[in-house]
């Protein structure tokens, strides 16, 4: 079991130069936030392209990796400094495994994990840090996209209870540096899997 630290929206889309303009900046909410098939309803995204949908509705990072990275940088890492819409205490984000579900709060809100979050040139231009994407993805505490399967409302404090957990056991990290084969085709093999998930998979599975 977690708990919701803060819920994060963007308010205003910020400026960055030649890689456009984002709504990675996003801001701790003080009321309760409704989410929707697509994610917080108050939220919205810039490069549909790249981000956003049924797959990529709500991004969660874990308030632990999000310190390390603080204490590495040093700096402050201001809840949704990630451009993650929920930042989340006490249980694995990255380390979640893959088809998790989360039921968030008592209003309904139930979540599936789906894929990790590859970090692209608006993440580097937005930290300003040297080789930041290159930094994220080593380190691979690259948080969990998660599909919207009951809507409902979400606020801090929120307690995020795991309801559901398959036991093919590939984590949502897995994802970035693969597993193994056998693993990979237990996922595969089931049912109503998100297409992104079913991309990343087999992408690993083939390199495997």
């Amino acid at each position: 079991m977690g708990r919701v630290l803060a819920v994060c929206v963007a308010t205003d889309d910020v400026d960055l130069g030649a890689v456009g303009v984002s709504a990675i900046d996003k801001h701790p909410q003080p009321d309760r936030v409704v989410v929707g098939e697509l994610g917080p309803v108050t939220d919205h995204v810039c490069d549909t392209k790249h981000h956003g949908g049924a797959d990529q509705a709500v991004y969660a990072y874990d308030d632990a990796e999000a310190r390390r990275w603080a204490g590495e940088l040093g700096r402050e890492l201001a809840y949704g400094w990630f451009g993650e819409n929920l930042r989340i205490e006490g249980m694995p984000v990255t380390d979640a495994i893959v088809g998790e579900r989360w039921a968030v709060g008592d209003d309904g809100l139930v979540l599936e994990t789906t894929i990790p979050r590859i970090p692209c040139r608006t993440f580097a231009a937005w930290a300003e840090e040297p080789q930041w994407v290159k930094r994220f993805m080593q380190r691979g505490d690259s948080g969990a996209y998660l599909r919207v399967l009951t809507p409902g409302t979400v606020g801090a404090g929120d307690e995020v209870r795991v309801v559901h957990r398959p036991d093919h056991g590939v984590r949502v990290r897995d994802l970035i540096f693969g597993t193994s084969a056998a693993d990979l085709r237990a996922l595969l093999a089931g049912d109503d899997l998100p297409p992104k998930v079913r991309r990343e998979a087999t992408k690993h599975l083939a390199r495997a």
